[in-house]
């Protein structure tokens, strides 16, 4: 699928763009866990993802 990521490299440049990120994606967790409405089945979402992907090939081949 491609090259493996190192665990040892970091995406981030600073510690502190990794703290910020690391805040950010907790606090989004912590928001979808807390929401008491009913879940996306994961059929549902992965039919969904499918159509984008779709979508974003044919764009592209268009272009092309």
């Amino acid at each position: 699928m491609g090259v493996p990521l190192s665990p040892i490299v970091s995406e981030f440049e600073t510690e502190e763009q990794a703290s910020s990120h690391d805040l950010w994606f907790r606090k989004k967790v912590e928001k979808s866990l807390a929401n008491p409405g009913p879940g996306v089945p994961h059929d549902e979402v992965m039919a969904r993802v499918e159509a984008i992907i779709l979508q974003a090939e044919l764009e592209q081949r268009a272009k092309a």
